[in-house]
């Protein structure tokens, strides 16, 4: 296992963390899958009030002391409030969910709009009670998660009220790039949600895209593609159980440049791209936006674009679904909303015809509807 700084933390962390979201299966199951990401030498752990059982399930293996708490770095993560005596009663209820008496980190837990940084940011809002809670020790280094648009996230990292985020960035999904440069300029700890599944459910890809990617799997090149930026401090692993742990650990025993043989993937990973979707290809420069109608039309077509060209329709479906069904955490309304107003046609550099383009995405990818996520 590798082992990073954690930005002005100055927390050492293994390059993997152990995300809890996912272990819920029962207690059992949960103190399993903890002890062997301990015994592979991960030593970052991070929950959430939001997880379920998560906190309760670490805090009865903490208690029982199944698990070193002295080798370990926990953090758990709570939810903007507009006040702080909600936060107040939230910190100590997770502590007391916890059994500890501190975390290393607090994240605040999707700050994913604009109301949520006026909440963090007001005299007497949330801020309030993570600093007395840091005065008293209760909580060592404060930071935020975000699913948010790239404008709230460097508006939230130039508050400088945080020491580390944690935030959506994979091969397959680059537009946080400014976000990641910003933070690490701020010297900010860099936390890399759910590579393996929000990055493209790469444990399990589709046939054209392993082929693309041999001779490494999907998942171990995007997890090089990650850790090849010294900026990046750690990826959060979301184990279900203990053997899921297994290929992520394998894939991440890398720390350093990307060979000539992993950079040539990359490059054909873009040529094959660039020939399946010819003149309908995304470019993902958001000139379209504003939509009047409140789609996404960027990541609506960046979906597209994936299962097009890798056939990455299972994840662009997963996704896809969150739409109208996750609220802030997946904003925009689906590509069936389309009123073929026309005005992001002009806006578009490589004029393409967005509404024809909408509406194939929604034919290929509307599935059932996803549910609101946490992570």
């Amino acid at each position: 296992m590798q082992y990073r700084r954690f930005g002005k933390t100055n927390l050492r962390l293994s390059v993997l963390s152990l995300g809890t979201m996912r272990y819920l299966a029962s207690f059992e199951n949960a103190l399993l899958t903890i002890q062997k990401a301990i015994a592979s030498g991960i030593n970052h752990i991070e929950t959430a009030k939001g997880y379920g059982n998560s906190e309760e399930y670490l805090g009865a293996a903490l208690i029982a002391g199944q698990i070193p708490r002295n080798q370990l770095y926990i953090t758990t993560k709570i939810p903007p409030t507009p006040d702080a005596d909600t936060m107040r009663r939230h910190i100590d209820e997770s502590l007391a969910r916890l059994k500890l008496d501190y975390v290393d980190c607090l994240g605040i837990h999707g700050l994913n709009t604009s109301e949520h940084l006026d909440w963090v940011q007001a005299k007497n809002g949330c801020m309030q009670a993570v600093e007395e809670a840091k005065r008293d020790r209760r909580i060592k280094h404060v930071g935020f998660s975000t699913h948010g648009s790239l404008d709230v996230i460097l508006a939230a990292i130039n508050t400088d009220l945080f020491e580390f985020v944690n935030l959506h960035y994979y091969y397959f999904f680059q537009r946080n790039a400014p976000a990641i440069q910003l933070a690490s300029q701020k010297d900010m700890g860099i936390f890399i949600i759910s590579p393996a599944d929000k990055g493209g459910k790469l444990y399990t890809p589709p046939e054209i895209l392993k082929d693309l990617c041999s001779p490494f799997s999907p998942l171990e090149l995007n997890y090089r593609f990650l850790l090849s930026k010294p900026q990046i401090t750690t990826l959060s692993v979301g184990a279900a159980n203990p053997d899921e742990l297994l290929e992520p650990i394998q894939a991440a025993n890398f720390d350093g440049e990307l060979t000539s043989e992993e950079i040539a993937v990359f490059q054909r990973l873009e040529t094959h791209k660039n020939t399946a979707l010819s003149t309908d290809k995304c470019s993902q420069c958001y000139a379209c936006l504003p939509c009047p109608a409140n789609i996404n039309i960027p990541e609506v077509l960046r979906l597209r674009n994936l299962a097009v060209a890798y056939d990455m329709s299972d994840y662009g479906q997963y996704r896809y679904g969150m739409f109208e069904n996750a609220g802030h955490w997946f904003a925009g309304m689906k590509a069936n909303k389309c009123t073929e107003c026309g005005e992001c046609l002009p806006k578009c550099p490589e004029k393409l015809n967005i509404p024809a383009l909408l509406q194939d995405t929604h034919e290929r990818l509307n599935g059932k509807a996803g549910r609101r996520l946490w992570g």
